[in-house]
């Protein structure tokens, strides 16, 4: 009898990818199969696209159909309802409102043929269900994932290999509670960040959304600086500074230090409230492909040095903070598990 799969879909607004797992959970694929997600085409044109993603996949991995019993859906939140699109900075004003999750089930029952349980969530929920199993190993332990990137994802995964999720789908919007300013000698307004909040969220300090303030700032203390009389725009200046702080730069590793500390309190605060097992860091500041192992090992040793002081005794001894392994696969595998967990677990959500 042929194997059950459980196949994973990652969708942003310009790009989609494809996973599965097999019925033991292990990825059938570490091969990426990216595909244009063509949200301009309207919610037919994104579940078209999907569908053919993943039909694709099967192909390319001698698999059918006929072996697909559950399916996994990460997309970005907020959601109005569980499956249900509000309004989002990534997807068409029109998008809000959409009840992907009907949708895209009538597209798979239609596909296979006969109807197969779909599961959605937030992306960085779902990668950090994928980064939770990699980083745990044969420990029973609750995970703590934070990616810094454009933004700040976050996610806590159970011993069960769920998501918190929360009442409202906005579970652990960590990114956006306030960041522990007066520790950090931040005097001033504080940063403005994205979602409209004006307490200082900790996105702002930790990401590449708060660069450009960072830098203003710290530019008054090296005015010499090749930056403070660059003429190129500010999101090329801003991009320049990882590459800059992997060759030594001063003002750049300054930065980057004053972000893996801002990191470290969030740390210690999170570990108050969740008491996590393992912390996972990931975002482009933990890619092997563009950061070197000095660099990443700073980063992370600042991260510890600066949560250690305010842990608990026990969680001193048995806290591990690890960097992400997975990459763009993390959210794609992670659906994927999402699917296979519940089916495994006979797990209910309410909806």
């Amino acid at each position: 009898m042929s194997q059950k799969i459980f196949l994973g879909t990652d969708s942003g607004a310009t790009t989609t990818k494809v996973a599965a797992v097999n019925e033991q959970g292990e990825a059938i694929s570490t091969e990426v199969l990216q595909r244009k997600t063509d949200s301009h085409k309207g919610r037919d044109g994104v579940i078209s696209g999907w569908i053919g993603a993943a039909s694709d996949f099967l192909e390319a991995n001698h698999l059918s159909w006929s072996q697909v019993v559950g399916v996994g859906l990460a997309i970005p939140g907020p959601y109005l309802g569980y499956g249900i699109m509000d309004k989002s900075p990534n997807f068409p004003a029109e998008f809000a409102g959409w009840n992907v999750h009907e949708h895209y089930a009538r597209a798979l029952a239609e596909k296979a043929g006969r109807n197969i349980p779909l599961e959605v969530g937030n992306d960085g929920n779902y990668g950090g269900v994928a980064e939770a199993r990699t980083a745990r190993g044969e420990r029973k332990a609750s995970v703590l994932m934070l990616m810094p990137g454009s933004g700040l994802g976050c996610a806590y995964i159970g011993v069960n290999g769920l998501p918190l999720e929360g009442d409202t789908l906005a579970g652990l919007e960590a990114g956006h509670t306030p960041a522990v300013l007066q520790m950090l000698g931040v005097t001033g307004r504080p940063l403005p960040c994205g979602c409209g909040r004006d307490w200082g969220c900790v996105e702002a300090y930790t990401t590449i959304s708060g660069l450009p303030h960072l830098l203003v700032e710290k530019l008054q203390e090296f005015p010499e600086h090749e930056l403070a009389t660059s003429e190129a725009p500010m999101k090329e200046k801003v991009l320049s500074l990882r590459t800059r702080a992997q060759q030594g730069d001063s003002l750049a590793t300054d930065i980057f230090d004053f972000q893996a500390r801002v990191m470290g309190l969030h740390v210690a605060n999170l570990a108050m409230t969740l008491d996590p097992g393992i912390v996972v860091i990931g975002g482009g500041l933990m890619d092997h492909s563009v950061t070197t192992p000095e660099f990443r090992a700073r980063y992370l040793q600042i991260v510890q040095d600066s949560a250690w002081p305010y842990l608990w005794n026990a969680q001193r001894q048995t806290l591990k903070i690890c960097p992400a392994s997975l990459g763009d696969l993390s959210q794609a595998i992670g659906a994927a598990l999402v699917a296979f967990y519940v089916s495994q677990k006979s797990l209910s959500r309410s909806r």
